[in-house]
């Protein structure tokens, strides 16, 4: 039995050996603390099979038991607790907190179990039993150290499973290690602890030497790109794992699972459109298909590319109202007319009217008003002169959810048909899609004065294109204009 014993002692201290050469190779790369905490415990099962084996063929005496106990009992179970703490824990108080505890006990019984005298020296080729050979103050910090280490283990083991369930691949990769350490190490406080027969006290150092080798080679292995060369030179400059987690938290978009929901928000399907709240849901109280827009003029549309509007009016100016005041001049707006025609920047004012040979059809980019019906006659300019100062005018870009392209184009339509009917003090209102970026929708508006686009802000249909469309709109970005110098003539149309 003492040569199985030995043979196993001896395979286990070439395992340990392995190991801590793997784990001290990967700390040149990467210096997490977990590294330097497992690689301490490594090394100290490393030396306690090694005096095993030796006390199994020579016998064992007072340097071997206390290499032995100092090693084996408590240093490897300590820092295999302190490098679960170090792994999981992502602020640095904790981290700090075990650091200093551990190092602190560690040094204090290290001291106290070299130098105080045991009981007895007399011993044999067989493993002897720490509670047979230690004084009172020895045998306390031992103790005191497995209890420690048994409930941080524990603990550490409740905390993985936490972070797991809505964690990331590195949360799972941390469970699995967890899940490898905590049995090997609480085993072998166990037989530490009490009597078990001495080949399965060996067996258990160095199967707790396997399970850290293995979590460093499999679950907490680096995290290599796809595209990486596998002979770079810059494999030494290799980020830590907390480094690498950061990084890749930033670069992967928000699911839209966590992404926050409005209060009225509604998940839809692909192909859903969009409903107002006061609009009365098909039969059988779900929202159904497209249903088709009013249409401006008798004659159906031919097709035409889809189109987008944008306006931020609610989330960017809400309980803003006197941002930026500026002086209205209203006894011009209530002036008597002096003649007809649009008057926008650099067109011509009372030329002769021509009539234009009728242009292709084109795709509606948003909806724009003749100039006589837009333009107030009292505002009219000269041909050469400059815009009106009070013209407000804002830029909106939009970045819309991916398969919400077609249902947020169909929201729009309905509210820029109201726009087009009931708000002649808002003079151009223009989407354009972008063509290298099928999720973008840029809008540009023009208004008569800051007084028409705080009427526009509480029209009832602009308060539903706000609130409807924010299970569509991922980002916004908003940028306030002033005109000047403009030339706006009336875009060609088609019908809806």
């Amino acid at each position: 039995m003492e040569i199985l014993v030995a043979v196993i002692a001896f395979a286990g201290a070439l395992l340990a050996a392995v190991a801590a050469g793997a784990l001290i190779h990967r700390l040149r790369d990467e210096p997490e603390g977990w590294l330097v905490a497992w690689t301490v415990a490594v090394v100290g099962l490393c030396l306690s099979l090694l005096v095993i084996g030796i006390g199994y063929l020579a016998g064992f005496g007072g340097v071997t038991f206390r290499i032995y106990q100092v090693t084996g009992s408590l240093v490897a179970p300590l820092w295999l607790a302190i490098g679960l703490v170090q792994l999981l824990s992502e602020k640095v108080p904790p981290r700090f907190l075990a650091w200093l505890l551990g190092g602190a006990l560690t040094f204090v019984s290290v001291v106290i179990m070299v130098w105080d005298p045991l009981k007895t020296e007399d011993m044999s080729k067989s493993l002897p039993p720490g509670s047979a050979h230690w004084n009172v103050f020895p045998g306390y910090l031992l103790t005191g150290a497995h209890v420690v280490s048994l409930l941080v283990m524990l603990a550490m083991l409740v905390v993985a499973g936490v972070k797991w369930r809505n964690g990331d691949e590195y949360d799972t990769d941390n469970l699995h290690a967890t899940v490898v350490v905590v049995p090997s190490g609480l085993a072998l406080i166990g037989a530490l602890r009490f009597a078990v027969a001495p080949l399965f006290t060996t067996a258990l150092l160095a199967v707790a030497a396997a399970a850290v080798w293995y979590t460093v080679l499999r679950p907490l292995a680096p995290y290599e790109d796809d595209d990486e060369d596998d002979f770079d030179d810059d494999r030494d400059t290799r980020s830590s794992r907390r480094e690498e987690r950061s990084q890749r938290r930033e670069e992967r978009p928000m699911p839209r699972a966590e992404r926050p929901m409005a209060l009225d928000e509604h998940r839809m399907t692909p192909g859903e459109r969009p409903m107002f709240r006061d609009e009365v849901p098909p039969q059988g109280g779900r929202r159904g298909a497209p249903e088709p827009v009013p249409a401006a003029d008798p004659p159906p549309a031919p097709p035409r590319r889809a189109s987008g509007l944008g306006d931020l009016v609610a989330e960017y100016r809400a309980g803003d109202e006197g941002h930026r005041q500026r002086e209205v001049d209203y006894a011009a707006r209530m002036a008597a007319p002096l003649d007809d025609g649009p008057s926008t920047g650099y067109i011509m004012n009372g030329a002769p009217s021509m009539s234009p040979p009728p242009p292709p059809p084109a795709p509606a980019t948003g909806a724009i008003f003749p100039g006589a019906d837009l333009f107030s006659p009292a505002q009219q300019q000269p041909g050469s002169g400059r815009p009106a100062p009070g013209i407000y005018g804002m830029l909106t870009v939009f970045t819309i959810m991916d398969g919400a392209g077609d249902a947020f184009d169909r929201l729009a339509e309905a509210t820029v048909e109201a726009v087009r009917r009931g708000e002649p003090d808002t003079l151009v209102y223009v989407c354009h899609a972008v063509k290298s970026a099928p999720l973008q929708r840029i809008v540009y508006e023009l208004y008569r004065d800051e007084v028409a686009y705080r009427d526009h802000q509480r029209q009832p249909h602009v308060e539903r294109f706000v609130n409807e469309r924010q299970a569509m709109v991922l980002a916004t970005n908003v940028i306030e204009l002033d005109v000047n110098a403009a030339k706006v003539v009336p875009l060609p149309t088609v019908g809806y």
